[in-house]
C-alpha cells in the first residue's frame, strides 16, 4: 500500500482529488477516522437523520453538513466531499445508476451530506492487539452483505442491515468485541458471530459489496453493522437521487479515531 497507511489525511485527500487513489481506502491514514457517506436532497434529509438516530449500529453520525455545503467543517475544515472520495455510487428512484471519481456535476445547492462511522476506524486497534484483518492482508475490499435483520423504519427510509466480515479464531473473536465496545461511534461491537444463515446469508464467497476474503480452518465469520446500509435502504426506499461513496472507498477525515473512544 505504499507509505499510505503513515500520510496525513489531508495528503491522501489530495491524491484521491488528483486521481492518484483510486481504489478502497482500508488501512490509509492509520489512527484517523475514516466515514461513510450518504447525500440526498434537502426534501429527504430529516426523514434521514430520523432514520440514522433510530438505526445507530448502522448509521452512526460523525457529522452533517449544512445545506449546500459541501465542506464537512466539523470532521475536515479543508475537505469538499464532491472530490475527495476514490469512488461514488448514484441511484436514482432506486437504482444504482453508475459509479464516478467525482460528483461536482451531480451537486445541488439543496443537498445534504451525512458522514456515517465506518468500522475501518476500529481496525487499528485490532491489529495493534495482533488481530490479522484478512482484507487488509488480501490487499481486497472487506466482504459485506445484505441480511435479513431490518432497519427501524423512518419516513421513506426502510431496508436491511448491511454487515462486514472478518474472520477470526474464536479467542481473537471475543478480544475484537471487546475492542470495539469503546466505539459505539464506529458501529461498535459486533451484532453476530458465527451461522451466516441465521441472519440470511447463505454464501460467504458471494459478498453483496466488496470482495470474498479466505476463511481458514478453525476461523468463525464475525458481522459488524455496516455504514453501507443506506445503499440497500436507497435501493428499497427509491428517493429521487441518494449519491453514496462505493464500498470500501471512504472518506478519512482529520478526527483522530481515539476521539470516537469511550474508554
Amino acid at each position: 500500500m505504499n507509505n499510505y497507511n503513515s500520510m496525513s489525511p489531508s495528503n491522501i485527500r489530495e491524491l484521491i482529488r488528483t486521481g492518484k487513489i483510486t481504489g478502497p481506502t482500508a488501512g490509509m491514514s492509520k489512527g484517523y477516522t475514516q466515514a461513510n457517506l450518504a447525500i440526498l436532497k434537502k426534501e429527504y434529509a430529516y426523514d434521514f437523520l430520523l432514520f440514522c438516530q433510530r438505526n445507530p449500529k448502522s448509521c452512526p453520525l460523525i457529522d452533517v453538513t449544512d445545506i449546500g455545503s459541501f465542506t464537512p467543517n466539523s470532521i475536515a475544515k479543508d475537505a469538499d466531499i464532491r472530490t475527495d472520495i476514490p469512488k461514488y455510487r448514484i441511484y436514482k428512484d432506486g437504482e444504482y445508476s453508475e459509479e464516478v471519481a467525482d460528483i461536482t456535476d451531480y451537486w445541488e445547492d439543496d443537498m445534504v451530506a451525512f458522514l456515517i462511522g465506518c468500522s475501518f476506524t476500529f481496525e487499528t486497534p485490532l491489529l495493534e492487539a495482533g488481530i490479522p484483518i484478512r482484507h487488509i492482508e488480501e490487499n481486497c475490499n472487506v466482504p459485506m452483505y445484505k441480511t435479513n435483520i431490518p432497519c427501524v423504519k423512518a419516513g421513506i427510509f426502510e431496508g436491511p442491515t448491511v454487515v462486514s466480515m472478518r474472520p477470526m479464531s474464536s479467542a481473537d473473536a471475543i478480544r475484537a468485541v471487546q475492542i470495539t465496545s469503546r466505539f459505539p461511534e464506529v458501529h461498535g461491537t459486533p451484532i453476530h458471530i458465527g451461522d451466516p444463515s441465521q441472519i440470511g446469508i447463505s454464501d460467504l464467497t458471494k459478498p453483496d459489496f466488496g470482495d470474498s476474503v479466505t476463511i481458514k480452518d478453525g476461523e468463525i465469520p464475525v458481522f459488524w453493522a455496516c455504514g453501507v446500509t443506506p445503499q440497500a435502504v436507497a435501493m428499497q426506499s427509491k428517493p429521487s437521487i441518494m449519491i453514496t461513496h462505493a464500498p470500501g472507498c471512504m472518506f478519512i477525515s482529520d478526527l483522530k479515531d481515539e476521539k470516537l473512544s469511550v474508554l
